[in-house]
């Protein structure tokens, strides 16, 4: 792929966000993910490309909507792989809380990890802990690598985890390490990514969040230079077989940054309630303003949009 389409795509997820954002705190989030998903739709499907979603909304028949193995653009162009969330944390929105985004990654075929709808044990930090972290190691060992990695004291770290029942061995041992932790409603996906910008609150992710959410995050912090690694966690036997059933047969396989986001995978994101990493849709009489993201692994160019609506001049989502 020589060409970024993701400055095409960032349209999709821009469309997407202004749908969802009239939903924010308004408390339906399937209304929510229904529109986010029919404006992130139509807007792919005017884009000159030949892709096929493999991580979607869902499975062909579960939805009707941007379901994996459905193909979209206008079919001339550029055939990739698609992984999409139309609108990551609909019940965020729903609620008005944070980290809600629109996200689209892509990459050459076969370049993006096709996984079930289930869960993964994640551990994700920005460029100076790329080779550092490891999932086999205990919270401690990795809060201290990274720590001596960015030369500062665990305790000037801050780890992002999803506040969960799950979690309260692991809280109990990052509070024991000394290191600050950022609880979770929801949104590790945004969270992940922060982990990415210097200026940024996260410094580690850690902990079990959805398997979909960490391929895409995956994507974005291939493309920022930082590190993953992953281990599905199914939670019951029907999610096993799932797991089975697209070809991953060791469930205790520790999935690389490079098997989950191959090479040249691109980006694109836009903020739908301010968060971690981006700022939320913001309403003004007649427009709105939005805040998104492009990346691309291939030359490491991050590219923050901040773009102006007027809906005189577009169909108003």
């Amino acid at each position: 792929m020589e060409r970024n389409l993701a400055l095409e795509v960032v349209r999709a997820t821009e469309a997407a966000a202004l749908a969802a954002a009239r939903f924010i705190g308004k408390g339906d989030e399937q209304m929510a993910d229904r529109v986010a998903a029919e404006a992130m739709r139509n807007t792919l499907n005017s884009i000159a490309m030949d892709g096929k979603i493999v991580v979607g909304e869902g499975d062909q028949g579960a939805t009707d909507l941007l379901y994996a193995g459905e193909i979209v653009g206008t079919g001339a162009g550029t055939e990739v792989d698609v992984a999409l969330d139309g609108l990551e944390g609909s019940l965020i929105c729903a609620t008005g809380g944070p980290n809600a985004l629109s996200c689209v990654a892509l990459a050459e075929r076969g370049k993006i990890l096709r996984c079930p709808d289930t869960y993964m044990d994640k551990i994700a930090c920005g460029p100076q802990g790329r080779g550092i972290i490891d999932l086999d190691k205990s919270p401690s060992d990795n809060l201290k690598a990274l720590a001596e990695a960015k030369k500062v004291y665990v305790e000037d770290l801050k780890v992002a985890i999803l506040d969960r029942p799950r979690h309260e061995k692991l809280i109990a041992e990052v509070r024991r390490a000394g290191a600050g932790i950022k609880l979770l409603t929801a949104g590790d996906l945004s969270a992940g990514i922060a982990t990415t910008r210097p200026e940024g609150e996260v410094d580690l992710l850690i902990g079990v969040g959805g398997a979909h959410q960490g391929v895409l995050a995956a994507a974005a912090i291939r493309s920022a230079g930082g590190d993953m690694q992953c281990r599905f966690a199914p939670r019951n036997d029907r999610e096993a077989e799932s797991c089975l059933a697209a070809g991953i047969l060791d469930l205790r396989r520790k999935f690389m940054l490079e098997e989950m986001a191959g090479d040249n995978v691109m980006f694109a994101a836009t903020g739908v309630t301010t968060g971690d990493y981006l700022r939320g849709v913001r309403f003004f009489s007649g427009g709105a303003m939005t805040n998104s993201v492009v990346m691309r692994s291939k030359t490491r160019t991050i590219r923050f949009i901040e773009a102006i609506h007027h809906f005189d001049f577009k169909p108003e989502y």
